[in-house]
């Protein structure tokens, strides 16, 4: 057997799969984050952790973990983990989703005017590198302790094996990456105060990182020395569990955020409309993302608000209500709780909920949530087609794949069928137990990353798209009246 731990914002997800690409069995376990300040988004590295220990145990209540044969790790990307001579912690991580280094990137580009040429990206508030730059302004007896720094899913590999090393498609997210050589660019690392010294060595997704060490082996009832693989950022190891491995192949992912992929097998970056451009987990392979940071978690929060038990619960409201709105209803709303990357690379942008009368209830109001969502993964979706032509069809994986409602809301959005396959909920951690399977000998990469069996396709629908269009066109039109004022706030 194989695992594969991701290591995601809301929770940890692990899951077990056989020699023969079936999953087995999987678990969770949840996660929190804190905002002490605006903007500011931190983790414990401590809780992620216990989360692992948590839901391997789990598995291993139910199964007979000393059969399992390789490891692979995915993970939310971009986080800083702050680690001094000893690897001890320095401070809690700061996330992906982390908006305090907004002007850190202004003066990132500036020390090093060839940045978007070297990384392929613009320089956005949530990379992990303009988080240095914030550190050494503001918390400079931290930055001079700093010794090395790991992102999410490599300081758990450093948990298991005792080794500090990343892979590519993670690394490429940090801005410290030259993403067409697959390596540390010493300019990028000399513009925020560091050297290569600071950082993990390299391997690739598919191979092997380190082994599993005997004490952390005896706690998580694994064998000890079993191999550890490179993997990959949770969006590259959720490709490789639907099977986006070859050039021109995409999917969606409906999770915290949201994220539209495609792979390549050059880099075709796009830096003006905020398009990342980053290396895949797989070797010798690229990809481009639009990357809203808000999609799930929008409709959590809603859900909230409105006093309903859980999101289940909202999305059978808004069903029995039908999938459109009122006539005429002009509720919108603009799902940007915690900023936004593509195309607007606006981390003073918030939430905003237009078009209230009345007669609006919870279902209105949850049915607003979904459309704003799908509005804003079109406009990424637009970025994306603009130097790189037309997507055919969407692969759809994440917790929000569950909702049919919603992918018909998307599909008419985006304008181009969604294709549903069986197990896609499960997402980065499949691809995470596959990059397992490749880095222990046990598959080539045409033989691990099959697309799992389709359960079903939505195709987009030209009544509820015209339905759509006039609250579309009005999604587009609030952000560019409120851009100054969101500026303003901060």
């Amino acid at each position: 057997m194989f695992l594969g731990i991701d290591l995601g914002t809301s929770g940890v997800k692990v899951v077990l799969i056989a020699e023969s690409g079936a999953v087995i069995d999987e678990a969770t376990a949840p996660l929190t984050l804190t905002r002490p300040h605006p903007l500011w988004s931190e983790q414990d590295p401590e809780a992620w952790w216990h989360a692992v220990i948590s839901a391997v145990t789990e598995l291993g209540s139910r199964h007979l973990l000393e059969r399992v044969a390789g490891v692979g790790l995915s993970g939310q990307m971009h986080g800083a983990v702050l680690l001094d001579a000893n690897d001890r912690v320095l401070r809690p991580a700061i996330l992906w989703n982390d908006g305090r280094a907004g002007a850190a990137c202004i003066e990132l580009e500036q020390r090093e005017p060839a940045s978007r040429k070297i990384t392929g990206n613009l320089a956005m508030p949530g990379f992990t590198a303009p988080k240095l730059i914030w550190v050494a302004q503001h918390e400079p007896d931290i930055f001079a302790r700093t010794a090395r720094v790991l992102l999410p899913k490599d300081w758990i590999r450093l948990r298991l094996t005792g080794e500090a090393v990343s892979e590519p498609s993670d690394a490429a997210g940090t801005l410290w990456l030259d993403v067409e050589r697959r390596r540390w660019s010493p300019a990028m690392l000399a513009a925020t105060g560091l050297e290569e010294r600071h950082m993990p060595r390299l391997v690739e997704g598919t191979e092997i990182s380190g082994q599993l060490t005997v004490e952390v082996a005896n706690t998580l009832g694994l064998r000890p020395g079993i191999p550890i693989a490179g993997g990959g950022g949770d969006n590259a190891a959720g490709a490789v569990g639907i099977g986006v491995v070859h050039p021109g192949k995409a999917f969606l992912s409906l999770g915290t955020s949201g994220v539209i992929f495609v792979a390549d097998d050059m880099v075709k970056p796009d830096p003006d409309r905020a398009v990342h451009a980053f290396c895949h987990c797989i070797p010798g392979s690229w990809h481009r993302m639009a990357v809203i940071l808000s999609a799930a978690s929008t409709l959590t929060f809603a859900t909230r608000l409105v006093g309903a038990t859980d999101e289940a619960e909202l999305l059978a409201e808004i069903e029995t209500s039908g999938v459109q709105a009122r006539p005429q209803s002009r509720l919108v709303v603009l799902p940007y709780l915690t900023g936004e990357r593509t195309p607007h690379n606006n981390p003073a942008a918030t939430g905003v909920i237009f078009g209230l009368d009345g007669a609006s209830n919870r279902a209105d109001l949850g049915r607003a949530v979904l459309e704003g969502v799908a509005f804003a993964l079109a406009d990424g979706l637009h970025a994306l087609e603009a130097e790189g032509g037309p997507i055919e069809k969407l692969s759809v994986i994440g917790g929000g794949a569950r909702s049919k409602l919603w992918g018909r809301i998307l599909a008419a959005s985006l304008g181009c069928p969604l294709v549903y396959h069986q197990g896609g909920e499960i997402g980065p951690a499949l691809g995470a137990a596959r990059l397992a399977q490749i880095a222990a000998g046990g598959a080539s990469v045409s033989e691990a990353c099959p697309p799992p069996p389709i359960g079903r396709v939505i195709e987009p629908e030209a009544a509820l798209a015209e339905a759509l269009e006039p609250r579309r066109i009005l999604f587009r039109r609030l952000y560019a009246d409120l851009r100054s004022s969101f500026a303003g706030s901060v």
